[in-house]
């Protein structure tokens, strides 16, 4: 074959480099270029993370057996020789920023899974961190930044920092995040850019708080941020429980030891104790256990009603409702209800949500029942806390397809009650609590009460809110600021401005952890909502952009993206589909090819 001239930029060799021109064949493959280039530079060094990357096609060579003639390689092609890893700036939802060297070469999901490994891995605790982390004081200062809690920022940093005044702000933020099947460097990522990491699914796989302080304190950080830059929307009392938890947080992170040495046999011991209490409580053999479970509890009681459709100005009407196995079904009145129901709601498979504000006496639950044509919305309104709970915890059970009788009722009740608890505001009652000057009330809400209430103001609410969560440890309060951020009825929620096929205007896509919303632009409002469980088929047409999905009983849907590249959904939709099929019971091990197969698209392959 006929030899002819390849030019090759080396980047070790400077900016200024001329780039070296080698003389090759097209039946010379990739690995011989490598060679060749390596022998012409006569630098003495490590070059086996080097590869080739082709400019014009923004790809790297990685096929070393792939000849030139195989990869379409002539002489005009801009090859250039580098790295594949190289450093980035990665910020933290913490706000700290890690310069740390990643792989530009990698699709990114295993790039994020490289960097994950190295910051929030589970290896053998050493003094109650990773091993890796064990072995200087530098990586172990690193941990300590990694799993603590950092301090309540001063209100000019939260003024400062941008926050999305509407739903299509929040939908242009959304737009970008990185193709999890491309690399960094086909995305235009450069060395010593600045990349954001974040939890992108709001679906959290297996967290134990023992072995993952890491996680845990990052995923607080984020859901922190996402109040304090109105990200989320929650109630001010609400508000002032988050600004409690985060000045208890803080005052216990700086007095409480984070790494408590545990020695491997201990490990062992807690969790072969832990997995004997999931047997045990799994196998209810006891005769006493058995009876409760033939005799179910009953939950009858008169509860209002309230089904919001659009333009309507009906209130709440009172009926006597009954729970059955894993249904609610009412009546007129409690003299009625030996007859047919007016309606039965089959709760298996609903969404149920809270809506509560303890100060006002308002105790919400909010049913989205799946309907072939998307979800319907239905709100029951309980007089008192005491009711609220008992059909709060029949409501949940009964989504997951449990009855009254399950062991679990009566634990879910006692978790309601002591979370209406941590609401409640004991007025005036804060004089066992010391006075503390030093609470910075404007570092622990966001701008909207800044503009709203004086700090004085403020300090009597957040202190009376405190008193119901003192007695928390570090990981219990963490744990349960993060319980109440995925109560609150925005949570989860990615948005896409976007075009729906025989539409003529924008509107928005909300898409959750379990389905997927359409929102009206011009007043807000939640037109449809559609299940991922309900979900045949999806499939995305990449020359129009267009994603098209069929559900169950004949509803197909089809949109175009605006405000992302329709990938983004498409990656979305997959994820969360992919999140669902994970359990402990297969394997803790991540299925990467099916993640692929469910986000990748044809792009993918």
């Amino acid at each position: 074959m006929a030899a002819w001239d390849l030019s090759v930029t080396v980047e070790d060799l400077g900016p200024d480099a001329p780039p070296v021109t080698l003389s090759v064949a097209s039946d010379l493959h990739v690995g011989g270029v490598i060679l060749k280039l390596v022998e012409k530079t006569q630098i003495k060094r490590d070059w086996s993370d080097h590869a080739l990357w082709w400019e014009q096609k923004q790809m790297w060579l990685l096929r070393t057996a792939w000849t030139l003639e195989k990869y379409g390689i002539h002489a005009d092609a801009r090859l250039h020789f580098m790295p594949q890893h190289k450093p980035v700036r990665l910020a933290l939802p913490s706000g700290i920023t890690l310069r740390l060297r990643a792989c530009f070469s990698s699709p990114v999901f295993q790039t994020v899974m490289g960097i994950c490994r190295m910051l929030i891995s589970r290896p053998c605790l050493y003094n109650g961190m990773p091993a890796h982390f064990a072995d200087s004081p530098e990586m172990e200062a690193i941990y300590k930044m990694l799993s603590v809690t950092q301090p309540p920022p001063a209100p000019e940093v939260i003024a400062k920092q941008y926050r999305p005044a509407s739903v299509v702000d929040k939908a242009h933020i959304h737009g970008r995040w990185l193709d999890s099947s491309r690399c960094l460097m086909q995305q235009g990522i450069q060395e010593n850019d600045r990349v954001w990491l974040r939890f992108k699914y709001y679906a959290f796989y297996d967290i134990d708080p023992k072995y993952d302080v890491v996680r845990l304190t990052q995923l607080y950080e984020q859901a922190r941020w996402a109040l304090l830059l109105e990200d989320i929307d929650c109630t001010e009392e609400e508000m002032m429980l988050f600004g409690a938890l985060q000045y208890h947080i803080n005052k216990v992170s700086q007095s409480e030891p984070q790494m408590l040495s545990t020695s491997a046999a201990m490990d062992d011991l807690e969790s072969a104790l832990q997995s004997l209490e999931v047997k045990m409580e799994g196998e209810s053999s006891s005769a006493s256990e058995m009876l409760e479970n033939m005799t179910a509890p009953e939950l009858n009681d008169y509860l209002k009603i309230f089904r919001p459709k659009r333009l309507t100005l009906k209130g709440y009407k009172q009926y006597w409702f009954k729970f059955q196995d894993t249904s609610i079904c009412y009546f007129k009145s409690k003299e009625e209800s030996i007859g047919e129901p007016i309606q039965q709601i089959n709760l298996k498979g609903c969404e149920v949500a809270p809506d509560v504000n303890v100060a006002a006496q308002k105790f919400l639950i909010r049913l989205l029942i799946p309907a072939p044509e998307g979800m319907n919305e239905v709100y029951l309104r309980c007089e008192n806390e005491q009711q609220y709970a008992q059909w709060m915890a029949a409501c949940r059970l009964g989504s997951k397809g449990k009855t009254l009788a399950d062991s679990s009722f009566q634990s879910e009740i006692q978790s309601i009650r002591s979370f209406l608890a941590m609401q409640k505001t004991s007025s005036g009652s804060h004089g066992n609590v010391p006075a503390d000057e030093s609470i910075n009330t404007h570092s622990l809400v966001s701008p909207r009460y800044h503009k709203k209430y004086k700090p004085k103001q403020l300090t009597p609410r957040i202190l009376d809110a405190y008193q119901n969560v003192a007695q928390l440890s570090l990981t219990d309060a963490v744990m349960r600021f993060l319980q109440i951020w995925q109560a609150l009825p925005d949570f989860g929620l990615s948005y896409v401005v976007v075009r729906f096929k025989g539409s003529r205007k924008d509107e928005v896509l909300g898409i959750a952890p379990n389905r997927l919303i359409r929102i009206d632009l011009g007043v807000g409002d939640v037109v449809k909502t559609w299940r991922y469980n309900n979900m045949k088929q999806w499939n995305v047409n990449w020359d129009i952009q267009q994603v098209a999905i069929e559900f169950e009983g004949n509803v197909n849907i089809a949109f175009s993206c605006v405000t992302a590249n329709c990938k983004i959904v498409h990656e979305f939709i997959g994820g969360y589909i992919f999140m669902s099929t994970r359990s402990r019971e297969k394997s803790d091990t991540l299925n990467e090819e099916l993640f692929h197969k469910l986000t990748g698209g044809h792009e993918a392959l």
